[in-house]
């Protein structure tokens, strides 16, 4: 029996077709006279009713616990960043390994990111959660570089933007009636043009113009990938109800790495539209 749906050969009047007071009880008139000041049906209709209230409430306890994990991602990824600028280790990386010191934060930070997603049916979830608060590490370790390139005032003025931004466009996601998860397959292919487009003005059309230029598209982007991302949480977590609480923890896992991967790129988008460097 699915949520909402009556157990067979009931109606809404009672059991096998017979109003209730009826069948078996039908030679007590107590009993007939005791259902008569209730609604026809209100015992049938209260099922799918807490039924529903039910999932909603999972509903909720899952989407908390997956913008819950993104929130401490977040956390690592201010805190290790902050020490790694302190200490200097991410220039003494890039002292030690040349060019490699600089890919390699990236490079192990992408082959997380898809054995994460590939494999996420199959892990714990406690190796999940290792694994997404080791890529918040890494993002962290990489994106201290932005203390060298920004000042203070415009990092904090860019993360308080950010974070307003990103709470009004998850609430978007979350209460409108339009089903963004169609425009998935076009956010995809933005998203792939925009890191083209992204190495190629690097390459051949460096400059502060060309900066702003693409950040403001990315900021566009991402914002519709947020909105898509809030939705997606909800299906998910609807589509993997039924598998178990270990599965939706790794399905958190997972919907928290994307909500994660928004937010950091809303806020690098923003930073560099502010443009206020060192």
């Amino acid at each position: 029996m699915t949520f909402g749906q009556q157990p067979q050969g009931n109606n809404a009047n009672g059991f096998n077709g017979q109003p209730y007071g009826q069948n078996q009880y039908n030679q007590n008139p107590y009993v007939q006279n005791q259902y008569q000041y209730a609604p026809q049906g209100a015992y049938a209709q209260s099922v799918p009713a807490q039924a529903t209230y039910s999932y909603e409430r999972a509903e909720r306890v899952s989407v908390t616990r997956a913008y819950g994990e993104m929130t401490i991602g977040l956390l690592v990824t201010a805190a290790v960043a902050i020490l790694t600028q302190v200490t200097g280790a991410y220039i003494a990386l890039i002292q030690a390994l040349g060019v490699i010191g600089v890919w390699a934060p990236l490079i192990v930070e992408v082959v997380l990111a898809i054995y994460l997603a590939a494999r996420i049916e199959k892990i714990s979830p406690t190796t999940a959660r290792v694994m997404f608060y080791v890529y918040a590490a890494i993002m962290g370790f990489s994106l201290s570089t932005i203390f060298m390139a920004y000042d203070l005032g415009t990092i904090g003025i860019s993360l308080a933007l950010c974070a307003g931004f990103f709470f009004a466009l998850t609430m978007l996601g979350m209460t409108t009636k339009v089903n963004v998860l169609k425009a998935g397959p076009v956010l995809m292919v933005g998203l792939i043009v925009l890191i083209v487009a992204e190495v190629l003005l690097m390459i051949f059309a460096p400059g502060q113009t060309t900066l702003m230029l693409v950040s403001a598209i990315g900021l566009v982007l991402f914002a519709g990938m947020t909105v898509y991302d809030a939705q997606s949480t909800r299906a998910l977590f609807a589509q993997y109800a039924g598998q178990g609480e270990e599965m939706i923890k790794k399905v958190s896992i997972i919907c928290a790495l994307n909500l994660y991967l928004d937010f950091v790129n809303i806020f690098l988008y923003v930073l560099q539209l502010l443009g206020d460097r060192d």
